[in-house]
C-alpha cells in the first residue's frame, strides 16, 4: 500500500471484496479445482468505469509450477501501426463499454452473482495519454460492445478487426511469474491478459488499483 500511494491513490475494485483489513487491495486465486480464472481475456481494467484506474499493481503470492503468466499489449504501438486512414476514422468514434459482456463475465462468474449491477461508460476509442500527449487505441474485447450511434451488429466487424489488431505478437510482452515478482502496469496505454494454463495448480496474488480520470 505504501508504494502504491507514492504513484497515485489506491481504490477499491468494483466486483470484489478486498482483504481483511485493506478494503484496496484484493486477492486474484485460482485454485485446484477451478476450470475458469480472473482476467483471463485481453482488456483494460474496468473500462466500464467513467473514469477507468490509472495503473495496477499485482504481487505474486503463490504461483504454480509452470503456466500462468501474463502477457501485455502496447495501445500506443497498436493505434501507431494502422493506416492514417483508419486512425483519422478511429479518432472520431466512441465505444461503448459494459461490465456484463460475455467473455469479461465468465472469468469472474463467482463474483458477479453477489454482486449483480451493471456498469456502462463510454469512451473515446482512441485516447489520448494525460501525461506523453501520445494516442493509444482504447477498445478491448473484455468489455466494447460497439460504438455509439452503432449497433453492436454494425460495430462488430470493426472491432473484431481491431481486437485481432491490437495483440498482434510484435505488440505484446509476456510476464513470466515467480513469488515475489511485481508488476505495475499502466492502464491507459495497456491491455493484458491472464494466461489460463495451470489447471490442476494453484495461483494467488494481491492486486491494487490505482484511480484515474475521464479518457479524452
Amino acid at each position: 500500500m505504501a508504494f502504491a500511494r507514492c504513484f497515485g491513490k489506491p481504490v477499491e475494485y468494483p466486483f470484489v471484496k478486498g482483504i481483511e483489513g485493506f478494503p484496496e487491495v484484493i486477492e486474484v486465486r485460482k485454485l485446484e479445482h477451478e476450470k475458469h480464472n480472473f482476467g483471463g481475456v485481453w482488456h483494460s481494467d474496468t473500462a466500464y468505469l467513467d473514469e477507468p484506474p490509472m495503473g495496477s499493481m499485482l504481487l505474486a503470492r503463490e504461483v504454480p509450477p509452470y503456466g500462468g503468466d501474463t502477457e501485455f499489449a502496447n495501445q500506443y504501438a497498436a493505434y501507431e501501426a494502422l493506416s492514417p486512414g483508419m486512425r483519422r476514422m478511429l479518432d472520431g468514434l466512441v465505444a461503448v463499454n459494459t461490465s456484463s459482456k460475455a467473455d469479461a463475465t465468465r472469468t469472474r462468474e463467482d463474483m458477479v452473482k453477489e454482486y449483480p449491477r451493471e456498469y456502462v461508460a463510454e469512451h473515446p476509442a482512441v485516447r489520448t495519454h494525460p501525461e506523453t500527449g501520445r494516442k493509444a487505441l482504447y477498445v478491448n474485447v473484455g468489455h466494447t460492445a460497439r460504438f455509439r450511434g452503432l449497433t453492436e451488429q454494425e460495430s462488430a466487424p470493426l472491432l473484431e478487426f481491431l481486437f485481432r489488431h491490437q495483440v498482434k505478437l510484435e505488440f505484446t510482452c509476456r510476464f513470466r511469474w515467480q513469488a515475489g515478482s511485481l508488476a505495475f502496469w499502466d492502464n491507459r496505454c495497456t491491455q493484458h491478459n491472464a494466461i489460463n494454463d495451470y489447471h490442476g495448480h494453484r495461483r494467488v496474488m494481491h492486486r491494487i488499483t490505482l484511480g484515474g480520470d475521464r479518457p479524452r
